[in-house]
């Protein structure tokens, strides 16, 4: 826009990933264009605009840029719904109040659980959320950690700040079970707990150079210069693409090879792309990033052609061994090297509450993980209509 604009004498529009007041505000004041225009950003929160000419832009919730609700939908000829803002594509959808308020117990305080308990305490009803961990956000964190995903923990930031505005009574570091939920006695209960990374049954799944994804992802784990990664889903996906990133130039130092001219732009590309490690995924499928959305797979394989990530589709894991991960399919068997073993191989559902509330007779509704494996598109939208619909 703004080489645009230094050729032209018409006002320049700048666009695309433009998702919050500051950002357009500094755009223009610095002269990079006339003015800006969003599109995403006014499904994610339509009184965007509303709120930053009243001063209020801590208020805004912002897109996260995942494309799930919007690109993804058009491109299966459904209507634009949205992640972050699960009203949209349903605002003739509105509940009505709660005739009589009713105690709801959230467990969760993930996207979905959060997302719940702001839709239950809409209607009226005294809700209280609950979560394990120190903080709100639940695996939110988690998916900010891959490159390009950052943006996820600014959702869980907006979630909990809304959460406060509504009044809702939250407790962190507090663990449910039988005689909590026996003590308070809710009308409803809605678990929103999340799952567990599954441990599958791979001979050599228990040597200690074998990690969990999502602990790499928290930083609890280390990889070495060798790298498999078994599973090819999202999670697989996005802990290769960490991992490749972690082991390029950091983009401080680029920058300061470009500005001082120390090498050719084609160079530093090569060397911004260029990953130390040897990463390869394997996935019995015969594709990888089914379960992504057509938007975010198209970029996620450009990316991993980018760092030059090999993939194994259509391959079983027979073993992990001190040396590495032997794979079989319609090849020979294969001994992939590895120093470190990264299982990526789905979630299994936390659910042991249900139990709990079906035995004390007490209403409960699964969402999210807690119910199936689910993207966070999903557990959004589940706790929305969940928080919605009690009664």
């Amino acid at each position: 826009a703004r080489g645009v604009r230094e050729r032209v004498s018409v006002p320049v529009v700048a666009g695309h990933r433009i998702n919050d007041p500051a950002t357009a505000r500094r755009l223009i004041s610095q002269g990079w264009c006339d003015a800006v225009a969003m599109g995403r950003a006014l499904i994610a929160d339509p009184e965007l605009p509303n709120k930053a000419a009243s001063g209020r832009d801590g208020e805004i919730v912002h897109c996260v840029a995942c494309g799930q609700g919007c690109f993804d939908a058009l491109f299966r000829f459904q209507h634009v719904e949205c992640l972050c803002n699960p009203r949209a594509g349903h605002e003739l959808e509105e509940a009505a109040g709660a005739e009589a308020p009713r105690r709801v117990l959230v467990v969760g305080g993930g996207a979905g659980g959060m997302t719940a308990a702001l839709a239950a305490a809409r209607k009226g009803h005294r809700v209280t959320l609950v979560e394990a961990g120190p903080r709100l956000g639940g695996q939110l964190d988690l998916a900010g950690t891959p490159p390009g995903r950052e943006e996820f923990a600014v959702l869980a930031r907006d979630l909990a700040r809304q959460v406060a505005a509504a009044g809702i009574e939250v407790r962190t570091g507090c663990r449910v079970d039988t005689d909590f939920i026996a003590e308070m006695r809710p009308d409803k209960v809605i678990l929103a707990t999340g799952g567990k990374p599954q441990q599958p049954p791979i001979p050599g799944s228990d040597l200690p150079h074998v990690v969990q994804a999502w602990d790499l992802l928290r930083g609890k784990a280390e990889a070495g210069r060798r790298v498999v990664v078994i599973g090819g889903g999202a999670v697989g996906i996005e802990s290769a693409l960490m991992l490749a990133e972690e082991a390029t130039l950091p983009a401080e130092t680029l920058r300061f090879l470009l500005v001082h001219r120390a090498e050719e732009p084609e160079e530093l590309y090569r060397l911004a792309t260029s990953s130390l490690r040897t990463i390869t995924i394997v996935e019995m499928l015969d594709k990888l990033g089914r379960n992504f959305g057509k938007t975010t797979r198209w970029t996620m394989l450009q990316d991993l052609e980018r760092y030059g990530i090999a993939a194994r589709t259509g391959a079983r894991v027979e073993a992990i061994t001190e040396e590495g991960v032997l794979i079989a399919g319609d090849l020979e068997p294969e001994l992939l090297p590895a120093d470190t073993v990264v299982l990526a191989v789905g979630t299994m559902a936390d659910n042991a509450l249900q139990q709990t509330c079906e035995q004390l007779g007490i209403p409960c509704e699964l969402i999210g993980d807690a119910r199936k494996p689910a993207m966070v598109f999903d557990a959004v939208h589940q706790g929305w209509r969940a928080g919605s619909e009690v009664a």
